[in-house]
């Protein structure tokens, strides 16, 4: 006769997985992949339906970079409960330069220099090198450079080759672009929320319903996995746009 597993016992073995992955960092980033397919949306019905959508101020711009920063934050967090942070950091810049292939093949000028991915991964592979630093040192560390950053980003430099400090000729153009300087900065404010908040590396809010709430479920299933959907998410919302213009024609 094959034992029985009770309910109650498989909602506490749920419950303990979701704060050993402190569930909270997954539902925030959660809600960053909802902001940034949010401003995917409407940046592809401008370029490629030629709504009058204007994503480069007000709202959308604002959803975009909103997103991005949660990103960050959240990733410099992570890296702090990571113990393969060099190995995160390698898969995630691999794929960065994959989408900058890819879409340099299928979108032909819509460079992806530096995106996102490649920022994150490296910034986990930079990680290490900076965890054993103090949160306040780390704090100071990432106010540094984000104020270089904006001194960097008024200089015009004769080459390219810099790019990823943020050190860019006139004529640089990337539709996805986050330089070191000043986003690691952002990234290391990250880290040093992580050394604040989590030393335990535990949840902070362990008996909280909301893991179980079917909204706070599907933030955590988002959260958990952020990397294939975003992977994913710009066919499919291309696909689907393409399909519904093509049945109210």
């Amino acid at each position: 006769m094959k034992p029985t597993v009770s309910a109650s016992t498989v909602k506490k073995h749920i419950k303990a997985a979701s704060i050993n992955r402190v569930w909270e960092i997954d539902l925030f980033r959660g809600v960053a992949l909802l902001l940034m397919v949010t401003f995917h949306l409407l940046y592809d019905l401008a370029e490629f339906y030629h709504l009058p959508l204007d994503y480069q101020k007000g709202l959308i711009y604002y959803t975009g970079k909103g997103a991005a920063t949660l990103f960050i934050l959240i990733a410099g967090m992570s890296s702090f409960f990571s113990t393969s942070n060099l190995r995160r950091g390698l898969k995630v810049l691999l794929w960065g330069f994959i989408i900058y292939i890819v879409t340099g093949v299928v979108l032909p000028g819509s460079n992806i220099i530096f995106g996102i991915l490649q920022f994150l991964g490296t910034s986990m592979i930079l990680a290490p090198l900076f965890m054993g630093l103090p949160s306040p040192a780390l704090t100071v560390l990432g106010a540094l450079i984000l104020l270089t950053g904006r001194y960097t980003g008024t200089l015009t430099w004769p080459h390219n080759w810099l790019a990823w400090l943020g050190l860019i000729r006139e004529d640089f153009f990337s539709v996805d672009y986050y330089p070191l300087f000043p986003w690691f900065g952002v990234f290391l404010w990250g880290m040093a929320l992580g050394k604040m908040f989590y030393p335990s590396k535990r949840s902070l809010f362990p008996h909280s319903p909301l893991p179980f709430h079917p909204l706070g479920r599907s933030l955590l299933f988002l959260g958990r996995h952020s990397l294939t959907i975003y992977l994913v998410h710009q066919p499919v919302i291309l696909l689907l746009l393409y399909l519904f213009f093509l049945a109210v024609k």
